[in-house]
């Protein structure tokens, strides 16, 4: 029985999808440095703006992630960037129906940009008590830092951060 799809299918990656993940794994290095790079200018650009109640990012030296950032990612601080928006569950709700580049998907690790409102999204099944047990807050937002320009990301952000405090 498992002769047979041995024998048909083989054991062994496709060489069109071996190739497609060599791609991927040349170029890594180059994408993360990308990823680290426009991370660290979101969260700064977040901490600078009144209507952030809150950021999370290892690579800020306030973050209290900031040290093991340091022993393990070599200072990088990865892709996600963490923020609370004053506001709560609305302005959390408005900043992501107001994004344009930024695509809205529970997702993280894309070259694009990706952002979620965990609140109502990954973890609307929880009641608010069981969410904040777990951390999540109702005007939080989760961003997957892309590689896109900056000044686009930022744009982005910046005017959805605008149309959120109208709400």
């Amino acid at each position: 029985m498992r002769t047979v799809p041995l024998r048909n299918l083989g054991s062994a990656i496709a060489p069109d999808n071996s190739w497609m993940f060599l791609q991927g794994i040349e170029t890594l290095p180059l994408r993360m440095e990308r990823h680290c790079e426009n991370s660290l200018s979101v969260a700064k650009f977040l901490k600078d703006q009144s209507s952030v109640e809150w950021v999370r990012f290892p690579g800020l030296p306030d973050d209290p992630e900031y040290e093991k950032n340091k022993k393990y990612l070599k200072g990088k601080g990865g892709s996600l960037v963490v923020f609370e928006l004053k506001g709560g569950a609305a302005a959390g709700k408005a900043f992501i129906d107001s994004l344009k580049m930024i695509s809205h998907v529970a997702n993280v690790g894309d070259a694009k940009t990706l952002a979620i409102n965990p609140a109502t999204t990954t973890h609307s099944q929880m009641n608010e008590e069981e969410q904040r047990l777990c951390g999540i807050t109702p005007g939080m937002v989760r961003l997957s830092i892309g590689i896109e320009t900056i000044d686009d990301i930022l744009d982005d952000i910046d005017q959805a951060l605008g149309k959120a405090m109208d709400a």
